[in-house]
Order: C-alpha cells, then structure tokens, then sequence
C-alpha cells in the first residue's frame, strides 16, 4: 500500500511538472530562436552597412572576426568570406529587388536593411541582397550592381542560448519531483505507520494479550479503525474478565460441599472406603483450586502470563528432593546456566512439575531414581521428568485412567499448563521400561 500511494503521489508529480515544462520548454526554444535570427539579421544588416560605407578593402579581414559563416557575394560574382555549406546552385533563391529593404542609411542613422531567414543545410541562412550608389548610400539592388551577404548557422549554433535556461528549467522540475517524492513519503509514513501499528495490535489480541491497543493518531479513517478495535479488545478483557469472575465465583461456592463431603468421607467406618473416597476429594479440591487460580490469573501476572523456568523447576525440584532423598531414590537433574522465559504463569508451571513429580514419588517403588532435563528448544524450553518405574499405559493421557491408583488428574495439569504455553505434551517410555513426560513450552516472543 505504501509503495502504491508514493508511485501515485510521484506520478501526479510528474504529470504536473510535464504540463508546466513542455510548454515552457517550447516557449524557450522559439524564444532562443527568434532572438538568434534576430542576431543574424543584425549581423548581415551590419556587413552590408560596412560594405556600404567602406567598400571591400579590409573585408576578408572583417569578415573573419564574426563568429558566424558570413560572405559576400560580389556584383562581379566572386566572394568574399565563408560560404554556406553545399553547393552554390543548392542555396535558395535570392530575395526579388521589389523584396528588399528601405535605403542602407548612412552611419549616422537607421537601422540595417531587412534580411530573409531561410532554413538551410540543418542551420538557418539569412541573405541580404543590396545595391551600392554614389555618396556610399544602399538601395535595393538595380540595374544589376547587388551584392548578396549571406549568414549562415548550425541548428546548435541557433539553439544555443536555450542551453542554460533548458538545463535550468531541468534542474527545477527535478528539485519539484523531488520536493514530490520526499511528500509523498512523508504522506505514506502518515497514513501507512497507523495501518502498520493497528495490524500489529490485531496480531499482538490474536496472541492472546488483550492489553494491546492501536493508535488513534494518523487521518481520521485510520484513527477511526484504531478506535473501534481498541473498542473491541476492551469489550472481549471485559468478557473474559466476567466469564473468570464467574467460574471463581462457582469454584468458591463448590468449597462448601466439597468440606461436607470430607467431613462425611472421614465419618465412614471402613478405613479402607474412607481412605478411598479422601483420596478422591482432595483430587477435586485440588482441581477447584487450579481452577480458582487461573481464573485469578489476570489479577496476579498479566493477560499474558510468562515464567523463568529454569527458576521454577529448580525450585520445585528442591522442594522434593528432601523427600525423595528419604525415599533412598536417586535424582539427576540438568538445568540450563541462565534464564529461560516461557509463556506460562509461574504457579501454573510450578503446579505442573508438582504433579508430574508427585506422579514419580506416589506410583513408583522407593528407592526407584527418576531425573528431571530441561532445554531449551525453539524459542521456549522442554521439561523432560523420566523414571525407571512400572511405566505407563497407553491411555494415561486421558483423565481418571492412569491405571496407578490415581485419577489421573496431574497429567492432565501438566498437560494443560504445556498447551496454554502453545506447546503440548507427550508420553513415551525410557529404555528401562520407565515413564517419560515432555512437556514443550512455548517461548513469549
């Protein structure tokens, strides 16, 4: 688009130059022409007027110092000076006597007799034909006694004043396309630099980071478009912060049923069924606070949450390793030297490698050794929790059928936290017949 609008403004530039400097350009060159045709019927006006009052004496001499090709042509019918080009028989026809100008004055008065411009040879020649009388005065000639002057100069030599106003003229219409250009780029950074900012606010909404807003500067139209999607994007912060709001607000009403049914849980007699129905619970209690936390997100780090995940899993990996450690189990663990930035609130990354790592310490043998690996890998990081335990089935991934006494519940937290990030999770078994979780998180950018 901004290359469009700056072709357009440069192109009605150019348009507007032209209709000004074709006719200015005409204009100049009929000037220059007229003004050199002039010179040159002064010029031979000149040489006849000396040829009147002095004679020939001298007129080669004279003659040469004229910066034009100017002769004289003799009564006798030699001649004097530098002839046109091309032959004698090919100059064009000399002027009739009834054609010729008023007397030659005297040198103290009046201007040259009339000359005939005539286009020669790729130039113009101006002949001059004159009779001379007693007393040094000029008549058209009579009788037969005329001398004929002719001037002579190349198409260049005529055209030659037009030069510097020509090339001034140039020099101005390229300052104006210029001057046009430089606008017209001024202009597309004014309309196109809004249009440019709102797309990426529409791209930064479509990420998922409502905090993002256009510019309202830049022409009306423009501002008009920034203006109704920052519209939109409050309206849809005000829906997702109500639809949260509201899910809290259920989760949080839940808690009470969910204390009656632990109390009454802890009431059975059968330890065994009571110990059963506790374990299921605290899976839901703990699924209600998850559920609690993320709808609280917003209020606690941002519409688009991020994390240092090597600070969180090395966190989470020193919380447990005083019970693994009791557990006689051992633990390798490979964390990367720096920071590592994930696109993951910190508490639902912490509650994911909780899980995973709960999953290892609960359904796996004591003294059975697990490792945790994580990378960095394609903008984000992998987390990679393995174990030398009984392994998993294959229908782990679905939630309540992890087949290890479990609901299943912290794959599905693990899950959920990798593909919040725009990652995803995977499951595959260690060359001991162990389990392996990766958990891809997305980077931020």
């Amino acid at each position: 688009m901004r290359r469009r609008i700056l072709l357009l403004v440069v192109g009605m530039t150019v348009l507007v130059v032209l209709a000004f400097a074709v006719p200015l350009t005409v204009l100049i060159r009929n000037n220059t022409r007229s003004d050199a045709i002039s010179d040159l019927s002064r010029e031979a006006g000149d040489v006849a007027r000396t040829v009147g009052q002095y004679g020939t004496d001298d007129l080669a001499t004279y003659l040469a110092r004229l910066k034009h090709d100017v002769s004289v042509r003799l009564p006798s019918g030699s001649v004097i000076g530098t002839p046109p080009p091309g032959k004698a028989a090919d100059l064009p026809a000399l002027p009739s006597a009834d054609q010729g100008s008023r007397p030659l004055p005297q040198a103290a008065g009046g201007g040259p007799p009339t000359a005939s411009p005539t286009d020669y040879a790729n130039g113009v020649l101006m002949q001059l034909r004159f009779g001379i009388f007693r007393g040094g005065r000029a008549t058209p000639g009579e009788g037969g006694r005329d001398y004929v002057v002719r001037v002579y100069a190349t198409d260049d030599e005529v055209m030659s004043g037009a030069r510097t106003p020509l090339l001034l003229l140039g020099g101005v219409a390229l300052l104006l396309v210029a001057l046009g250009v430089a606008l017209g780029e001024v202009l597309t950074r004014r309309i196109v630099r809004p249009l440019v900012h709102t797309s990426e606010t529409a791209q930064r909404l479509a990420a998922g980071d409502i905090t993002a807003r256009a510019t309202t500067s830049g022409p009306a139209e423009v501002a008009d478009v920034g203006r109704a999607l920052n519209r939109l994007a409050d309206r849809i912060d005000q829906l997702i912060a109500e639809e949260r709001e509201t899910i809290a607000d259920l989760s949080h009403r839940l808690r009470t049923p969910m204390t009656a049914l632990r109390l009454d849980a802890e009431a059975l007699r059968d330890p065994a069924e009571a110990e059963r129905v506790g374990v299921h619970v605290t899976a839901l209690e703990r699924m209600l606070t998850a559920v609690i936390r993320a709808a609280r997100r917003p209020q606690r780090e941002g519409r688009l949450p991020s994390a240092d995940a090597t600070a969180v899993v090395g966190e989470r990996v020193e919380f447990w390793s005083a019970l693994a450690e009791d557990q006689g189990r051992g633990a390798t663990v490979a964390l990367p030297a720096g920071p590592v930035t994930v696109r993951a609130g910190a508490e639902d990354l912490a509650a994911a490698v909780d899980a995973l790592l709960e999953n290892v310490i609960a359904h796996t043998p004591e003294g059975t050794p697990f490792a945790v690996d994580l990378t960095v890998a394609d903008g984000g990081a992998t987390l990679e929790v393995s174990d030398d335990g009984p392994g998993l089935p294959e229908d782990a991934q679905v939630r309540g059928r992890s087949d290890r006494g479990s609901s299943g519940l912290g794959l599905d937290i693990a899950r959920r936290c990798a593909e919040s990030s725009g990652g995803s999770m995977t499951l595959a078994s260690t060359t001991s017949g162990g389990a392996r979780v990766t958990l891809h998180l997305g980077g931020t950018d």
